[in-house]
């Protein structure tokens, strides 16, 4: 049992590290891609409702990517606790 154990701390540390990783670099290249849109939006000839819509569609999508990260930690905490629980 304690060999079962032992695999699945091992198994949630290695995807922990992994989705941590992953992430890290998703957050690098999803600041880039908003600089960059940004730029275009604020150099695009579009009217300022339209610019506006644009930043805000670009905001609701940070706010999930925010609420995707943090409901995985949430999710990957229980996950740990599980592990640590004695049996």
């Amino acid at each position: 049992m304690m060999q079962f154990k032992n695999m699945f701390t091992q198994m949630i540390d290695f995807n922990k590290t992994t989705y941590e990783n992953t992430f890290k670099n998703m957050n690098i290249l999803q600041e880039q891609m908003e600089k960059a849109i940004n730029l275009y939006i604020d150099q695009a000839p579009m009217s300022e409702e339209g610019k506006k819509a644009a930043k805000e569609w670009a905001s609701m999508y940070k706010k999930g990517y925010e609420d995707f990260k943090k409901l995985v930690d949430d999710n990957l905490k229980k996950m740990e606790s599980f592990s640590e629980q004695k049996t």
